[in-house]
């Protein structure tokens, strides 16, 4: 059966062994990642294990580290002894640890992992962790947030509108003063004027944690991690549910295209190895920002990306993304000086197929887990295709 896209635009014809290779693969990345009976957005939920979660006989922790030799908990709760709470390997490079009483973590609590690797002690800031924190000294630590009582939402009659007016916006810059900006201040001070202004949806940039300001939120370091610099996750969620209770839709700036090279409070050799997230070698760094480049072939990889996308619809309620640098993603020279005018451009060896297949399964889930998500590619290069349905020859987004 001859796919959509090629009757809409019959000059694809050339390319249409192309068009159903990636959807073949797409379709056979589903089946090969997916146990049976299991739907993408059961799979996407790395969020609700790894990372800090307390039950009511307490803490448990785990992280995914394959190239770990033995990991460790540490922080203030213990004075920062380094090998006190050793995490147990349970299988496949995941490790767990328990901490028996739910005051044996309080919220504020800093914590820090210690990873040995190659016989090297690694610090590093868990990679599930929801909230880090920048100290006086310049240092980055984990914080357990878990405030008394739970957030309350009010926004479950929400539904974004049909037709967008997006206003952009960077929280910390949004105000007159010379200094970062807070969440409570965008809250209270530019939500009522960008209601006034006739604007129905809102798109932040830099919520992601990111130690480089200057970087404008693009050099993320924890991908679960509302930016403290702005406030507490409670104060994102807040300005969420009220730009929501106004009739204003919010999406995230979502950077899935690269990661901060750092390694002392991002995930960058988080195990010790090159290739945990990226591509190992040359490919692995991004030529131009100075970053590194997620394998999209591994399954670990997908997990990750995908339960990051879930956890900031789930837990923060926001109604969809602009997916950033999505041409470096679609190309293995990231698009670097390349002119994009004939067609052959978009179906050569250099076209990455896996990245390809990962926008295709992340616009998957976000259907599955948001009925009304909206979906916005940053992408410079004209893929065809880039908004149509997958089953039509597609990629899944709704805007360009």
């Amino acid at each position: 059966m001859k796919p959509k896209i090629l009757s809409l635009d019959p000059g694809l014809l050339p390319y249409r062994s192309h068009i159903t290779q990636r959807m073949d693969a797409y379709q056979a990345r589903l089946e090969g990642m997916l146990p049976k009976g299991v739907s993408l957005e059961d799979f996407a939920n790395g969020h609700h294990y790894f990372g800090f979660h307390k039950t009511p006989a307490g803490w448990y922790y785990r992280e995914w580290a394959p190239g770990a030799e033995a990991i460790y908990l540490t922080g203030d709760f213990c004075n920062w002894e380094q090998k006190k709470y050793k995490l147990t390997h349970i299988k496949n490079g995941i490790y767990e640890l328990f901490l028996p009483g739910t005051e044996s973590l309080r919220h504020g609590t800093r914590v820090q992992t210690a990873v040995i690797s190659r016989k090297e002690t690694l610090w590093r800031i868990p990679l599930y962790a929801r909230y880090v924190l920048q100290e006086p000294d310049g240092t980055w630590n984990g914080v357990i947030y878990d405030p008394p009582g739970e957030f309350l939402w009010s926004d479950q009659n929400f539904k974004p509108q049909k037709r967008l007016f997006i206003y952009e916006c960077h929280i910390g810059m949004a105000q007159e003063d010379g200094r970062v900006g807070s969440y409570d201040e965008f809250t209270a001070n530019i939500l009522p004027r960008v209601k006034s202004l006739g604007y129905n949806t809102l798109q932040i940039m830099a919520v992601m944690e990111h130690p480089y300001y200057a970087s404008f939120g693009y050099q993320v370091t924890n991908f679960f991690a509302a930016s403290s610099r702005f406030g507490t996750p409670d104060a994102l969620k807040n300005l969420i549910n009220t730009a929501h209770n106004m009739g204003i839709a919010v999406l995230l700036d979502i950077v899935h295209s690269h990661a901060s090279a750092n390694t002392r409070e991002g995930i960058n050799r988080f195990d010790g190895t090159d290739y945990q997230f990226f591509h190992s070698g040359e490919r692995g760094d991004h030529p131009a920002w100075g970053t590194k480049c997620f394998d999209y072939g591994k399954n670990e990889v997908l997990h990750f990306l995908l339960s990051n996308l879930k956890f900031w619809l789930e837990i923060y309620h926001f109604d969809g993304f602009r997916f950033d640098g999505v041409t470096s993603m679609l190309y293995k020279d990231h698009g670097l000086g390349v002119d994009f005018g004939p067609y052959e451009t978009y179906f050569s060896p250099n076209t990455d197929l896996d990245a390809v297949i990962y926008l295709q399964l992340a616009t998957t889930l976000c259907r599955q887990v948001k009925k009304d998500v909206i979906c916005i590619a940053e992408d410079m290069s004209a893929l065809p295709g880039l908004c149509l349905p997958i089953q039509e020859g597609g990629v899944g987004f709704d805007y360009r």
